[in-house]
């Protein structure tokens, strides 16, 4: 499918940020609609049944988190791709907007090419699954951090990096939710499973080698918590 073929619904309270964001998205000749309060992009998003809605988290009456789960409760939208625009930090919404079905989360200030990459990675796993169920996405694209999980190969820079298995593995689910904090259990459970004699102290020496090949920008410490990854 071509971008002219997708309709992206944007929901924000903010007049510039709808604006801002809408003109970059006609540029990539994707069909737009607009919301400027949660009601109404429900409203919007029933009627016109949108390949992807980007939701701003903080707005008055029906925020964010409410409407994404309204969205997600509606029969026909479960499975429509949700990403979340917001200039909050605090963990604990971000961790509410996955629980509540987001699919992604991006902060602002939005970075155009980064915004515009992050959707084309949204679209192709809807395009993927035929539409109907969100899979897991083999081309992770973050701008200048590209991760190919069929060729088990990244690339920061267009310069090839050699990840050793774990460090693979760590890396991609991070990458899976961005924004997501994943905690130390989790990651522990996932990466290394039953394996003997793995502490805590593994996924800080793994975290470490991480950041010293592709930078410190991408993986941030929620302290006595996890990790998570942001673009």
């Amino acid at each position: 499918m071509n971008n002219s073929d997708y309709t992206i619904l944007l929901v924000d309270d903010e007049p510039d940020i709808l604006e801002f964001v809408s003109y970059n998205l006609k540029k990539e000749e994707f069909k737009v609609l607009k919301a400027s309060n949660g009601a109404e992009g429900l409203k919007k998003a029933i009627k016109e049944k949108p390949h992807l809605i980007l939701l701003d988290v903080m707005m008055p009456g029906m925020d964010g988190i409410e409407t994404c789960d309204q969205i997600r409760k509606t029969p026909g939208l479960e499975n429509t791709l949700i990403a979340f625009l917001t200039a909050r930090g605090e963990d604990y919404s971000q961790v509410a907007g996955f629980d509540a079905g987001a699919d992604d989360y991006i902060t602002k200030p939005i970075k155009p090419k980064v915004l515009i990459s992050r959707i084309k990675a949204l679209l192709r796993r809807y395009a993927q699954s035929g539409g109907s169920e969100v899979v897991t996405e083999n081309i992770q694209d973050f701008g200048i951090l590209f991760i190919d999980l069929d060729k088990y190969q990244v690339r920061l820079k267009n310069q090839k990096l050699d990840l050793p298995r774990k460090e693979f593995e760590l890396l991609t689910l991070l990458t899976s939710k961005p924004g997501k904090v994943f905690h130390r259990d989790e990651i522990l459970d996932k990466i290394w499973g039953n394996e003997v004699v793995v502490g805590g102290r593994t996924i800080d020496v793994h975290i470490r080698k991480l950041r010293e090949k592709i930078g410190e920008k991408f993986i941030k410490t929620v302290k006595g918590v996890g990790y998570k990854f942001e673009s």
